[in-house]
């Protein structure tokens, strides 16, 4: 299906996301993220709804800038309780058969050694429907409490990072050949050793000279996601970005940052194609546009402005205790997410916001659209937002957990649906399948990784 719209559904382990106070809604379950059920649940409401995956992000730090401590942060949920979002994939695994999971792990933090087998073994629990959204994170919460004195700079974290995956990449494409594991009953025989190379991986940040630690999986790779929006982010997320999540306020601006992205393709030697654009959005859909609206207003009288304000700070550096309501904002360089302070700052040149038009603004989804309405009208805006910007799917956004992915499935798919813009089923069994086409189960040939794939001799080693 050539206009195919792809569904992803957005959700972190913790009861507060991106929409201020939404766990305070009494139909809300958020609070029971640490329960298997919760997730099992959803894992089956997504299926039933024929999305793609279930996106997993992830923080591993406290939003702690906005008056210079977590305790607004801990008062109202933003994102704090938060558990570990890779311990889940399997339950929802094991009561699905085609939704696939991207789940988010920090390159600054994680050891590329352990965390290719955490991938390689969940693509093959999964029968290759996984995905790693690589970041590398953003909180001095998180810095400080991994070992670090600060967090490093922006644009080292991005070397790092393509170091990491250099290595990554060695271990699911370079150190087992295919044909390696035979399984001999008869002379006893697991594995050909002549078949099993050593990366011998020796670089700046890291050594790591011996084999993978687990058999290839369906995909070898997971399906690589990435979000960067920041020049440097940029660059990364079209040198490593399979699926790359985006933030554009309005259709004009999505347009802009689909433009650059796939310019950025290929300025790194990978098709315009190449990357899978999805941008965020939330949806508030009933049977009409006037009980939609309504639910609307519901969301926002459950707002918390102190929520938006922690959520705001952790984001973008900016400790908005300090700012009066009529102060406007401007761009500053920091180590936090640059793309998120140049959204409202430097990326519409037409408006001067104020840190009271922030508080308004980031009361539902956080920093990205809000299309409220009926079927009919979801379905439109969220064709237009298609055909006009040139993104290939949605990352949606909830307000009440589950209940917006329930709604979505049973009044917007079916839209959708006749108006031939998503499947009716599952076309394909791995995640990369689902973004390349039937058969396109290991990484394309203009990816980074296909360059180390499986073969005599070993990886070799890195300056």
């Amino acid at each position: 299906m050539d206009n195919r719209i792809s569904l992803n559904a957005f959700q972190i382990s913790t009861p507060g996301q991106h929409t201020s106070g939404s766990w305070r809604n009494p139909r809300s379950r958020a609070d029971e993220f640490t329960t298997i059920e919760y997730w099992t649940n959803l894992a089956k409401t997504l299926e039933a709804g024929k999305f793609d995956s279930l996106f997993l992000a992830d923080v591993v730090g406290l939003y702690d800038v906005y008056a210079g401590s977590a305790d607004a942060a801990l008062r109202t949920a933003v994102q704090v309780p938060i558990d570990d979002p890779f311990m889940v994939i399997s339950a929802m695994a094991a009561v699905t058969s085609n939704l696939a999971f991207a789940v988010t792990a920090a390159t600054t933090y994680e050891q590329p050694y352990t965390l290719a087998r955490k991938f390689s073994t969940l693509d093959h629990l999964t029968n290759g429907r996984i995905g790693f959204n690589v970041v590398t994170s953003y909180l001095e919460s998180a810095a400080r409490n991994l070992g670090l004195s600060e967090q490093m700079g922006h644009d080292a974290r991005y070397d790092m990072g393509d170091e990491f995956m250099e290595v990554v990449y060695k271990l699911w494409e370079a150190s087992w050949e295919d044909d390696a594991v035979i399984v001999d009953r008869e002379r006893g025989i697991y594995t050909d050793p002549k078949k099993v190379h050593a990366i011998e991986h020796h670089g700046k940040y890291y050594s790591v000279p011996g084999i993978h630690l687990t058999s290839p999986s369906p995909q070898r790779t997971p399906v690589i996601y990435q979000a960067g929006a920041s020049s440097r982010g940029m660059a990364f997320a079209a040198k490593h970005g399979e699926g790359v999540f985006i933030n554009g306020m309005r259709p004009d601006l999505a347009t802009k940052l689909v433009t650059a992205m796939r310019d950025e393709s290929e300025e790194q030697g990978r098709a315009r194609n190449s990357l899978k654009i999805m941008q965020q959005m939330t949806v508030i859909v009933a049977d009409s546009d006037a009980e939609a609206e309504r639910l609307h207003r519901e969301a926002i009288s459950y707002a918390i402005d102190e929520s938006s304000l922690a959520l705001w700070g952790g984001l973008s550096g900016l400790d908005m205790s300090t700012f009066a309501p009529d102060q406007v904002l401007k761009y500053v360089e920091n180590n936090s997410i640059r793309s998120t302070l140049a959204l409202l700052t430097t990326a519409d040149p037409d408006r001067d916001w104020t840190a009271a038009d922030l508080v308004e603004f980031m009361r539902i989804g956080g920093t990205g659209p809000v299309i409220v309405g009926s079927p009919q009208t979801v379905a439109d805006e969220i064709e237009r937002w298609t055909d006009e910007t040139g993104i290939d799917g949605i990352n949606l956004f909830h307000t009440v957990s589950p209940e917006t992915y329930e709604d979505f499935a049973e009044l917007v798919v079916p839209e959708l649906q006749k108006r031939g813009r998503v499947w009716s089923d599952y076309e394909g069994s791995t995640l990369r399948e689902y973004l390349y086409g039937e058969g396109a189960t290991r990484v394309q040939d203009d990816h980074p990784a296909a360059a180390y794939r499986a073969s005599s001799t070993p990886a070799g080693t890195s300056s």
